[in-house]
């Protein structure tokens, strides 16, 4: 079978900080992907999870799509409850606020991620839920 999915994903998340935020092998080559600290819900742990994103004046877009699964992934239910996560995109490393997308505001953010990440065409398709489309806005460095 090769990799199991954790290796994989361990092995996306040091790619991409040896290399200031770009990956240089495997499937998301050449994908503009950050990583996402949040805190467990549950457990109050630190989670880093690789997510593909795109831009919005300023901010990061990313969605809750987990390949189209019918549930909502973990790292989606942590933001919910401690919005304040770290953020490493881009070779920097910074605190931000998670804002879950209002729904008017969704399909918009949505098309627009789609665009750049083809594979969110298909997510939609694959499940009944509504994807969360969420922002992360960087918070003022503290003095």
């Amino acid at each position: 079978m090769g990799m199991d999915w954790h290796a994989m994903t361990q092995a996306l998340i040091e790619d991409i900080r040896t290399n200031s935020g770009k990956v240089t092998s495997g499937p998301f080559q050449g994908r503009q992907v950050l990583l996402l600290t949040t805190t467990g819900a549950r457990t109050g742990e630190a989670r880093t999870t690789p997510l593909v994103f795109s831009r919005e004046e300023g901010r990061y877009v990313i969605g809750a799509s987990m390949n189209g699964a019918p549930t909502h992934p973990a790292w989606y239910h942590n933001l919910v409850k401690n919005p304040v996560v770290t953020v490493e995109a881009d070779g920097d490393t910074f605190q931000a606020r998670a804002t879950v997308v209002a729904s008017d505001q969704r399909q918009r953010m949505y098309d627009q991620h789609a665009e750049l990440h083809s594979s969110f065409k298909e997510y939609e398709a694959r499940t009944e839920r509504v994807i969360p489309m969420i922002t992360l806005e960087r918070l003022a460095e503290a003095a």
